[in-house]
């Protein structure tokens, strides 16, 4: 069975993270295998850490369990991260007036490929 399409994804859709501080931890995993990636996210600094290692781990469940990959062949081939909603809130200031806040949500998306290893026969 000749599979042609060999990548998987998954998506985490409001993330309470603007996407600018999300950006710098997804950058930070693209090309590396899906365990080595997890791995690193373990001992990231970043709070946000946390959310991107379950998106990865829904990656890796969906490339096992609906399409019968071999996890060890899988890497991140994308991670990027899109903007979602926005809560606005205001601020009160001096003399009656008011600022406003905005709270940003983002949106990851992991995409994971399976890279097939080629033996060379001689």
């Amino acid at each position: 069975m000749q599979k042609n399409n060999l990548i998987v994804q998954a998506v985490n859709k409001n993330v309470r993270c603007s996407p600018r501080k999300l950006a710098l931890v997804l950058n930070h995993i693209k090309g590396k295998k899906a365990d080595v990636a997890l791995k690193d996210l373990e001992f990231t600094r970043k709070k946000i850490a946390k959310d991107v290692s379950k998106t990865v781990k829904s990656a890796i469940s969906n490339a096992e369990n609906n399409h019968q990959y071999d996890i060890d062949n899988l890497f991140v081939k994308e991670a990027f991260v899109g903007k979602s909603l926005v809560m606005k809130r205001f601020r009160p200031r001096a003399k009656g007036r008011a600022s406003p806040i905005k709270k940003p949500f983002s949106r990851i998306t992991i995409i994971l490929e399976e890279k097939k290893e080629k033996k060379e026969n001689k």
